[in-house]
């Protein structure tokens, strides 16, 4: 389902990719603190809130959690972080999207899936999408997973402003212009947790990931980066 919605002057958090339950085990104190600071009127998950390890298409960890063990882990999670955001937006993803892969996998329609929210064991507060578009005056801003690695290539193509998830080591802000306007892409980096064997993948990878989220404030976008002490803990300072 693609969404398209109006929203004037508000302040929206976008929450980069959590994979619940391999997140950092400070994410909710550091979406709680800015939340408290900034209070933002809406909220984006851009995708990946879960990781479903055990279900994916790739070879997974044994010494991980079941995929039963890991669903209650990402249910207790999920009743956590509604607490602190009663209504939020998630947009579909690769990872959060896998129980309808394996379900198209199988050649099952997708009727015989049960509802995320009865998934996630959330209310209707929380609502999952394909993608989001926001109107806000004359500014467009388009949400999605991660379509192109360069979020402002896809910012030309579409002539709107682009927020974009997935890409756990892209965390920046890019602007191009036209005869028209000035444009913005924003990628969120991530807020997993990194030492998890669930990123083993990863491990050779020297580009590390990078733990923060964004926002748009004032029509503006904005990064704020999650600092880690030497412990790998967050250090508590609120950007």
């Amino acid at each position: 389902m693609k969404v398209k919605m109006k929203l004037k002057g508000k302040n929206i958090l976008t929450i980069s990719d959590l994979h619940a339950p391999y997140n950092h085990p400070d994410a909710l104190k550091f979406l709680a603190a800015l939340q408290k600071k900034y209070k933002f009127d809406y909220v984006v998950n851009m995708g990946d809130l879960a990781d479903f390890h055990n279900i994916s298409f790739h070879k997974s960890d044994p010494t991980l959690l079941s995929a039963g063990d890991e669903l209650k882990a990402l249910q207790k999670f999920s009743s956590k972080l509604e607490k602190l955001f009663p209504e939020m937006v998630i947009i579909g993803s690769n990872h959060g999207d896998l129980p309808l892969r394996r379900l198209f996998d199988s050649g099952l329609p997708a009727q015989l899936l049960r509802q995320y929210n009865d998934i996630y064991n959330v209310s209707k507060g929380w609502k999952f999408v394909d993608d989001l578009t926001i109107v806000d005056g004359k500014d467009v801003i388009y949400f999605c997973h991660g379509i192109s690695k360069s979020g402002i290539k896809l910012s030309a193509q579409r002539g709107v402003s682009v927020v974009q998830g997935h890409y756990h080591t892209d965390f920046r802000i890019d602007y191009v212009s036209n005869p028209r306007n000035l444009l913005w892409a924003m990628h969120t980096g991530c807020l997993i947790d990194k030492k998890s064997l669930a990123f083993a993948y990863d491990a050779l990878n020297l580009n590390r990931p990078i733990l923060g989220c964004g926002a748009i404030l004032d029509g503006q976008p904005k990064l704020f980066p999650m600092l880690l002490n030497e412990k790998g803990e967050w250090t508590g300072v609120v950007p």
